[in-house]
């Protein structure tokens, strides 16, 4: 199919699934604005949606994504500001699909080197997952300064160019947080009235209302293309079944959930009958009183990732279906 084709069939679905644009003001909710006709209305959650020391809306929701998975593993704020200037010093804080050799994503990670497959390096929430769970292991990473702290997870061939992106990162970071244990997007903090919409259902480009919601979302999307495994928890068996995939989702968020979709659905917390899904929903299939028999996580769009069945892999699909039997909200609407 052509790339003009692909643009114009995209299109017409565009049209043809009107966001629901839900502004939060302190305190609640300021309004709702349907039919509107872009996914792109608003900026990622917690990034601002003007140029910040001269990174774009798209490129600040990047470092919002960081800063979220950041606060999430319990990395100090030093922390995030080392990954934000790292990621500035490899791609611009732009997702790239391409680099030196096989490097690919925010932080030009290699999948030769161990790092994740193309897809899982290429999703902003796994990628900065690894750059933390790397970071971590640096001896006194803490007491390094931000360039020293970055080679020594990067390896870079140019081992002095982090340095002169801390002015930068500091800004960024407290732009889309506030340096405080608030320092989160979505947070009680200043960007609270950032807009949210019903998402995007594009593992590229994730909107969620809280943090947590984003890191469940972008961590579900790193598993794509896994095989259906039954009992699977992930990577070490192979695979995942439908409430493995959900329950390490928010593992990763940190939240427990337990592991049977059955149990999840009555855990809840319930998402009211009627009332818009939210991306980071859990979505449920069978019968309440007997046995729910599935579950899947919503991204918006219409559209959730699952581990379906035998012979299928993790992957997106319209979470609609005769069967559903409603959705919980884990993440609650607001990041506590």
């Amino acid at each position: 199919m052509s790339v003009l084709i692909k643009l114009a069939a995209a299109a017409a679905v565009a049209l043809l699934l009107p966001l629901v644009i839900i502004v939060l003001a302190v305190g609640g909710i300021a309004s709702v604005f349907s039919n509107s006709s872009s996914t792109n209305a608003c900026a990622p959650t917690g990034a601002p949606t003007t140029n910040v020391a001269g990174y774009g809306p798209e490129q600040t929701g990047h470092a919002a994504t960081i800063v979220a998975v950041g606060k999430q593993m319990h990395v100090p704020e030093y922390g995030w500001i080392i990954a934000v200037a790292t990621a500035m010093q490899e791609s611009g804080l732009r997702n790239l699909n391409y680099g030196d050799r096989d490097s690919l994503g925010l932080f030009q990670q290699r999948p030769s080197m161990g790092w994740g497959t193309p897809q899982q390096v290429t999703d902003p929430g796994y990628a900065a997952t690894q750059f933390y769970n790397h970071l971590l292991k640096v001896p006194n990473w803490e007491h390094m300064s931000v360039t020293a702290a970055a080679q020594a997870v990067q390896r870079s061939a140019f081992p002095s160019a982090y340095a002169k992106h801390e002015p930068a990162a500091r800004a960024i970071v407290a732009a889309v947080g506030s340096g405080n244990s608030h320092a989160v997007p979505g947070d009680h903090g200043q960007f609270v009235s950032t807009c949210i919409t019903t998402g995007t259902g594009d593992c590229a480009n994730i909107q969620a209302p809280t943090p947590a919601a984003m890191t469940a979302i972008n961590y579900a999307c790193g598993q794509r293309g896994l095989p259906y495994v039954w009992g699977g928890n992930g990577t070490e068996d192979g695979g995942f079944d439908c409430s493995g995939l959900t329950a390490a989702a928010y593992r990763a968020a940190g939240i427990t959930l337990p592991r049977t979709a059955h149990a999840q659905f009555h855990a809840g917390p319930r998402v009211p009958a009627g009332q818009p899904l939210l991306p980071g929903d859990l979505v449920f299939y069978g019968n309440p009183n007997t046995k729910i028999h599935h579950v899947g996580l919503y991204i918006g769009g219409g559209l959730m990732i699952d581990a379906p069945d035998f012979g299928q892999v993790v992957k997106i699909q319209p979470y609609a279906r005769k069967d559903y039997a409603g959705a919980t909200r884990p993440a609650g609407f607001l990041a506590e």
